[in-house]
């Protein structure tokens, strides 16, 4: 016995001069034949039922589509010829979920006869050989994301102002975009808009496209600056020569490099007056700072140890697991919280025994000192008990305004001001300085005894019979 089947045409994209000779005939001889809509420029060529009605009464398109798919179904196994022909508009193979569904059904067979798309009509009006300019075809419904390059891109699915709006927020948006409304009709047009004015384009329809010449994005980007990269290693005896370790110094001085600009970027802002030559010096000083990642990641995919491509995969998963308040069902209140959280699950995450495990020790001292009393706080082992008071305002009297020495530990006011720190901090250099010590050194002998204190809290704590000896 044969299997029920569903046949499927497409009206193309225009009027009835794209109806193939097959499919008219296909729907005139058919027993049962329907339209997915009527409301198309050749569907009044056939006096086929539509599915237009089920429009108003769907609560949305994916609840339409599965009822019409299951009433073709039924439909073709109660037909006398066990067939039904479906015409679509356009090409069953281009842009039609229902034709989607229908081969995920197993209880009848689907064949899509050959038709006249969107892509051809749009191609021809547009006097472009879609291979050869690399075209890619995309559904404005698909995704709230950003669209992504390299263009050119033909989006389709663009039929009225409101879809137009959410292609405008997922482009630049001084993007040029071309309208193609009623491509193969007698009112045919081809509008330039840039993308932050489409929704001002009110007569789009379902007869309606959109085509973005060039898309120029990160993920380009990126590619381009991985492939020149490899090049450079090909081809310059310079850089040819470098390594992991012959790279690291060019590493730390873009880093500070890029903090002086970022920091000239900040008070540009703070000001409120706009000036393109820092902003210029910001965006230079961030690419040298990329650059270096760059060139570590090709050194490592010459390795065959990792590339650009895993360690951007590895830290957006990682960032993944870091945020389940946004890629999962955990709420936060405060970016307190958050900082908490990250904390623990950086610590599962690496299975690590101490608050002091992934920090850099090579950090210069200031940055490493504040780190360190930072994840001692976090113990509740910071040093400000009353021993150390005693210390800190013999160092720092010139910071302090007023204490009660029956209650020093509980009773210390300071002044400190970002200028005051300044001028004890530039005194304290100075004075080093002029008898010869070396204040990061020093500096650095008192963190590492602090990460020994450390280190001794969280061992009592892992084992409470040592804390009663």
């Amino acid at each position: 016995m044969s299997r029920p089947r569903i046949r499927v045409v497409g009206l193309g994209p225009g009027d009835a001069r794209y109806v193939t000779a097959g499919t008219a005939q296909a729907l005139r001889d058919a027993p049962v034949a329907r339209l997915r809509t009527s409301v198309h420029p050749a569907a009044k060529d056939f006096n086929v039922e539509s599915y237009d009605d089920w429009y108003e009464s769907a609560n949305s398109f994916e609840e339409l589509y599965a009822r019409i798919v299951d009433d073709l179904v039924l439909l073709a196994h109660t037909s006398p010829n066990l067939e039904v022909v479906y015409a679509v508009p356009g090409s069953p193979v281009v842009a039609e979920h229902t034709v989607e569904l229908l081969r995920e059904r197993s209880d009848v067979d689907v064949v899509c006869e050959p038709a006249v798309s969107i892509i051809d009509v749009a191609c021809a009006a547009l006097k472009i050989d879609p291979m050869a300019r690399g075209l890619r075809v995309v559904d404005a419904l698909d995704s709230t994301e950003p669209f992504r390059g390299p263009g050119p891109l033909l989006i389709l699915q663009t039929y009225a102002p409101e879809v137009l709006a959410t292609v405008a927020d997922r482009l630049p948006a001084h993007t040029p975009v071309d309208v193609l409304h009623h491509l193969g009709l007698e009112d045919e047009r081809i509008v330039r808009l840039e993308a932050r004015d489409l929704a001002r384009f009110a007569s789009a329809d379902h007869l309606t496209s959109l085509y973005v010449t060039g898309l120029r994005t990160a993920g380009e980007a990126m590619d381009d600056l991985v492939s020149f990269t490899r090049r450079l290693r090909a081809e310059c005896p310079w850089d040819q020569e470098q390594t992991h370790a012959s790279l690291t110094r060019h590493l730390l001085e873009e880093s500070y490099e890029a903090l002086d600009a970022l920091g000239a970027l900040a008070t540009m802002i703070e000001s409120g007056e706009e000036d393109e030559t820092v902003v210029a010096h910001a965006e230079e000083e961030l690419g040298d700072l990329l650059f270096q990642v760059v060139f570590h990641a090709e050194l490592g995919d010459e390795e065959g140890r990792f590339s650009f491509a895993t360690i951007a995969d590895a830290e957006r998963d990682k960032l993944t697991f870091r945020h389940p308040h946004v890629f999962g069902d955990v709420v936060v209140d405060s970016a307190e919280d958050v900082a908490q959280r990250w904390e623990m699950l950086k610590q599962a995450e690496k299975g690590r025994t101490s608050v002091l495990d992934g920090i850099a020790w090579q950090l210069p001292s200031l940055s490493l000192h504040a780190k360190v009393l930072k994840k001692a706080d976090s113990l509740g082992a910071a040093p400000t008990s009353s021993e150390n008071v005693a210390r800190w305002r013999s160092a720092v009297s010139s910071l302090i305004v007023s204490t009660h020495d029956d209650e020093v530990a509980n009773s210390v006011t300071f002044s400190a001001t970002p200028e005051s720190l300044s001028d004890a901090l530039s005194a304290l250099s100075a004075l080093a300085s002029s008898a010869h010590f070396d204040l990061e050194s020093l500096l650095r002998e008192q963190i590492l005894t602090l990460r020994d204190q450390i280190r001794g809290i969280e061992a009592d704590q892992s084992d409470p019979s040592r804390g009663a000896e």
